[in-house]
C-alpha cells in the first residue's frame, strides 16, 4: 500500500450526513492546512444523544449542531481529545442540553514521565493549539463504557497525538471514533511534550490489535475503509521517517529538527516545514531515550542532535 490516503474529502459545512443508523457527522466550518476539510463532529445514537468532538467555539458550528440534534436529548458531550480544534464548543453545548462533558481528563493528564522529566528541565516548545482551559466533568479510562438510549461507546486510551487522547469504539457496529489518532488524509502530528512518539507507536500497535474494527471515522477528513491497512500503513510510515533520520545523521553532521526536516520533508508544502519539525523532534527524544542519539546540551527544539 504505497498512498492509502484519501484527500478527496468534500463535505458539506454544516450539514449532517448520516454514515450508519447511529452515526451522524457534521462537518465544522475550520478547513485549514492542519485541520483539512474542518473538524468533524459526531452525534451517536436516534433519540437520546451522544455529541462527539464538538469542536471549535464557532457560532456558525454551534448553530448547526443544534439543527442537527434537531429538539432531540443530548445525555452526553464526549471529547477525543483537548485541541481548540475539538473541545471548546463542550462547555456552551453542555449548557444548552444540561449534558456532562466526559474525557480522559485535563489537557496535561496521561503526560508521560519522560516527556514530565524533559519539560521540567527544559522549554519543549509546542503546545500547539492546546485547549488548556478544558476539564471535564466526568473522567473515563481506557475501557470505560459510555451507555446512552440504544448506544454504547467503549473508551480506549491512546496517547500519542495528546496523551489524553481517546478513540471510542461504537458498540455493535465495528466503527471507531478515531479522533486525531488515525486519519485517512494524512499522518498524525507528534508535537512534544504534549505528544509523544514512544507513546504513539504503542497506542498504534494497541489499534493493530483491534482485529473487529471495520471502519474509523476520524476527527478531519472522510472515513478510513481499511483500518488494519492503515494502522500497517502508519506503523511503517513512522518506522521509515526514523530510518530517515538516522541516515541524515549518519552523514556525521550534528543537526537540529528542523534542519532535519527541510532535508527530509522534500516533498511537502513548506508551510508544513514547521509542523514537521515538531514530528522530527519527536522522533530525536525516542531515539535519545533508547540510546542512538545523543545530544549537544540539553533536549530542545534548537538543540544538535547526533547519532551515537
Amino acid at each position: 500500500m504505497s498512498d492509502p490516503f484519501d484527500r478527496d474529502h468534500t463535505p458539506s459545512v454544516g450539514t449532517p450526513l448520516q454514515l450508519l443508523p447511529d452515526v451522524a457527522v457534521v462537518t465544522a466550518p475550520n478547513a485549514s492546512p492542519m485541520t483539512f476539510t474542518g473538524t468533524q463532529t459526531y452525534l451517536i445514537g436516534t433519540e437520546s444523544l451522544a455529541i462527539v468532538d464538538p469542536g471549535p467555539d464557532m457560532e456558525a458550528h454551534f448553530d448547526a449542531l443544534v439543527a442537527a440534534v434537531a429538539g432531540r436529548t443530548v445525555s452526553h458531550i464526549v471529547v477525543t481529545h483537548s485541541h481548540v480544534d475539538h473541545s471548546p464548543l463542550s462547555r456552551p453545548l453542555a449548557q444548552k442540553y444540561d449534558a456532562p462533558i466526559l474525557g480522559f481528563g485535563t489537557t496535561d493528564e496521561g503526560r508521560s514521565e519522560t516527556m514530565e522529566r524533559l519539560a521540567a528541565l527544559a522549554d519543549l516548545g509546542g503546545a500547539e493549539g492546546k485547549d488548556t482551559d478544558f476539564v471535564p466533568d466526568q473522567r473515563i479510562a481506557d475501557g470505560d463504557m459510555i451507555q446512552g438510549g440504544g448506544w454504547a461507546l467503549e473508551a480506549i486510551h491512546t496517547p500519542g497525538h495528546l496523551s489524553n487522547h481517546l478513540c471510542f469504539a461504537v458498540q455493535g457496529t465495528g466503527a471507531v471514533l478515531s479522533g486525531d489518532h488515525v486519519m485517512a488524509w494524512a499522518t498524525t502530528m507528534v508535537s512534544p511534550p504534549d505528544g509523544d512518539l514512544t507513546s504513539y507507536m504503542k497506542s498504534m500497535e494497541k489499534m493493530a490489535a483491534r482485529t473487529e474494527d471495520t471502519v474509523y471515522f476520524p476527527g478531519h477528513g472522510g472515513p478510513v475503509a481499511d483500518p488494519a491497512g492503515m494502522v500497517a500503513h502508519q506503523i511503517n510510515h513512522r518506522k521509515m521517517r526514523e530510518t530517515q533520520i538516522r541516515e541524515a545523521l549518519a552523514k556525521g553532521k550534528p543537526a537540529s529538527p528542523i534542519e532535519l526536516a527541510q532535508m527530509i520533508y522534500t516533498d511537502v508544502d513548506q508551510r508544513l516545514i514547521p509542523a514537521a519539525a515538531r514530528n522530527v523532534f519527536a522522533h530525536l527524544i525516542d531515539l535519545y531515550e533508547r540510546d542512538l542519539v545523543s545530544v549537544d546540551g540539553l533536549i530542545r527544539p534548537d538543540a544538535a542532535f547526533r547519532l551515537k
